[in-house]
């Protein structure tokens, strides 16, 4: 049978897990705050970039396919994913100061309705290429459910690096920027 002083520990055991990883993840006031250790690193793949065919935020119909010897980031999120609106700031900036170098960012957002999205786009000022996917095609070709995730494709249209996790600026630019700086 527990006792009773072990039963208290367990629930101020589990009192502090949930408190202390509320305090590690939220920032009142100006949404979530992920500790360094949460940000994901990259894997490097090579396989051959997915067809897919999506709509813009606009109505317009975008292919993968048309990157042009661009180097793009694809990134899968969703406007209710607490990683995902942390990690936009960060792609946003990393977007402004790479666009001129022949690189795209495109978010595909996953199944949110096209409202929710204009609106979130317009919230958090973003400028990089919005695509919607309510049927989840890019999450299921690239066989990972899980938001965010991001996939680098270079200039031939090879994945080359894969992150499942949100990234920030420095990951980014340690990661990313060696491929834009590669002809």
């Amino acid at each position: 049978m527990i006792g009773r002083r072990s039963l208290l520990l367990l629930g101020l055991g589990l009192f502090l897990l949930v408190g202390g990883a509320a305090a590690a993840v939220i920032l009142p006031g100006s949404g979530w705050l992920l500790p360094p250790a949460v940000w994901a690193t990259p894997v490097e793949v090579e396989f051959p970039a997915p067809s897919l065919t999506l709509m813009d935020i606009n109505g317009q119909a975008v292919r993968l396919g048309a990157l042009n010897g661009r180097v793009a980031l694809l990134n899968n999120w969703a406007t209710w994913c607490p990683p995902c609106k942390a990690e936009m700031p960060a792609l946003q900036t990393y977007y402004q100061a790479h666009k001129e170098q022949g690189f795209v960012l495109i978010g595909v957002n996953q199944s949110d309705p096209a409202s929710d999205v204009r609106q979130f786009v317009f919230q958090y000022e973003l400028t990089f290429p919005i695509w919607l996917d309510p049927q989840n095609q890019a999450l299921t070709a690239f066989a990972n459910q899980n938001l965010p995730n991001s996939y680098v494709i270079d200039r031939q249209g090879v994945v080359r690096l894969a992150w499942t996790g949100p990234v920030n600026r420095d990951i980014l630019e340690k990661y990313l920027t060696p491929l834009l700086e590669a002809k």
